[in-house]
């Protein structure tokens, strides 16, 4: 049952604490890597027979069989994919960089130019449920940046991938589909094997073994994030109606039975009643053990005196995803500063960010809101300088550059500046 505290008289561990992993996953993954880089596609197929129950002879996705998915996946859900693409798109394409130049005080041209990253591993979960609204959300900004590769890996149940995540792919144009998931599939991505190249960057959430492999991998390759459980708040007056805060908080519960899900009301009565309101609708959930899980152990009811004071609480917990269940939402976004996204009003749920609204749904987590951001065309872009200064130029500024270089010790970085001042003999 969801614990109910009052901010005032509670030890602040309790209100700031955060589930963590009871497992220690670090020398697993660190051995699969090895694996993988020793052994390559043999490991591949190992590991996809050990936890997928798939004797695979080929671990590419063929073109046949991504033809055949878009056939059996329901056209109405097809239709809604196709939607959500589109606002996903359009959200995205807001993002889009464009590089820079301009002359400086001293006569030099100074700018930046925008490059795509060329190559990009997209990982896809395929555990306990398939999530095709992953792939739209981590391959669309990468295409509209213009990566040419987009590489997703997923796990495949007895070989199969779901219809419907294949379906995702071709709708958001992923170039290349392998039959991998886990530690191994981020190890293929981040080294090649024999069937699949290597990428520069690997996004897209997992498990904990996935997320160790992408902080294992990191430097090697570039990542998005390390991401945690999910994360749910929500700010809400005594107004909200209890059932409305009760499913949504749910909504994020039976994700995982490490997912947060909390409430900061200033109202005690509407506490209880959002407490009342979960164990009524727990139990009709599909997921219910793994919501029931989340709840117990990490779900919290927090009681603060006001609604700035949430907001403040809200702050310091940096949540994933922030709902402001309130009727001036707009007024109190101005207070917020921590939070992967925001979802204002009392008919902004956050399932309506996950699957169509457009903005990203793969989110910093764990606190990270307080330093990064949400997945963006930004993340599959780089940014490079150029410099250009002719003869005057660089003879206006060489002195300067000389007498800062030499109070550092490197009189060749001066004299590399000053020798250009000099006649050739």
């Amino acid at each position: 049952m969801i614990k109910i505290l009052k901010f005032d008289e509670v030890d602040k561990k309790d209100i700031f604490s955060r589930a963590t992993a009871k497992v220690d996953v670090e020398k697993t993954v660190s051995e699969i890597i090895a694996d993988v880089i020793e052994n390559k596609d043999a490991a591949l197929k190992k590991y996809c027979e050990k936890f997928d129950g798939a004797s695979l002879s080929s671990l590419k996705v063929s073109d046949e069989e991504i033809n055949d998915a878009i056939k059996v996946v329901d056209q109405s859900l097809l239709a809604v994919i196709k939607r959500a693409a589109d606002n996903i798109r359009a959200f995205h394409e807001k993002q889009v960089r464009t590089g820079f130049e301009f002359v400086n005080p001293d006569g030099g041209v100074v700018g930046q130019k925008i490059t795509p990253i060329e190559s990009v591993g997209v990982y896809v979960p395929g555990g306990t449920a398939a999530y095709p609204s992953t792939v739209l959300m981590d391959v669309i900004p990468a295409k509209i940046a213009g990566v040419k590769r987009i590489v997703m890996v997923t796990p495949s149940k007895g070989g199969v991938i779901s219809p419907v995540i294949l379906a995702a792919a071709k709708v958001a144009g992923v170039n290349e589909i392998y039959k991998i998931g886990g530690a191994q599939a981020v190890a293929a991505l981040a080294y090649g094997t024999e069937s699949v190249e290597k990428v520069d960057k690997i996004v897209g959430p997992g498990n904990a073994f996935v997320a160790e492999a992408k902080r294992q991998v990191f430097g090697k390759v570039a990542i998005d994030t390390i991401a945690g459980p999910s994360e749910i708040l929500v700010v809400s007056d005594g107004k909200s109606n209890p059932s409305h805060i009760a499913a949504d908080l749910l909504s994020q519960a039976e994700h995982d039975k490490m997912a947060s899900a909390v409430l900061i009301t200033d109202d005690c009565q509407f506490a209880e009643k959002v407490k009342d309101e979960i164990e009524k609708r727990i139990v009709s959930l599909k997921r219910r053990d793994i919501a029931r899980a989340s709840i117990d152990d990490n779900g919290k009811i927090i009681v603060a005196k006001d609604i700035k004071k949430a907001i403040e609480i809200a702050n310091e917990i940096a949540p994933e995803h922030l709902e402001l269940c309130l009727s001036e939402p707009f007024e109190y976004l101005k207070l917020v500063k921590n939070a992967g996204s925001v979802f204002l009003g009392r008919y902004t749920p956050e399932a309506l960010g996950d699957y169509m609204a457009g903005p990203n749904h793969t989110l910093p987590t764990g606190g990270a809101a307080k330093f990064s951001s949400p997945l963006s065309v930004d993340d599959f872009i780089k940014k490079t300088q150029y410099v250009y200064y002719d003869e005057s130029a660089e003879n206006k500024v060489a002195d300067s550059v000389a007498l800062f270089a030499e109070s550092e010790g490197l009189t060749a970085h001066a004299e590399s500046v000053t020798v250009r001042r000099k006649k050739d003999e």
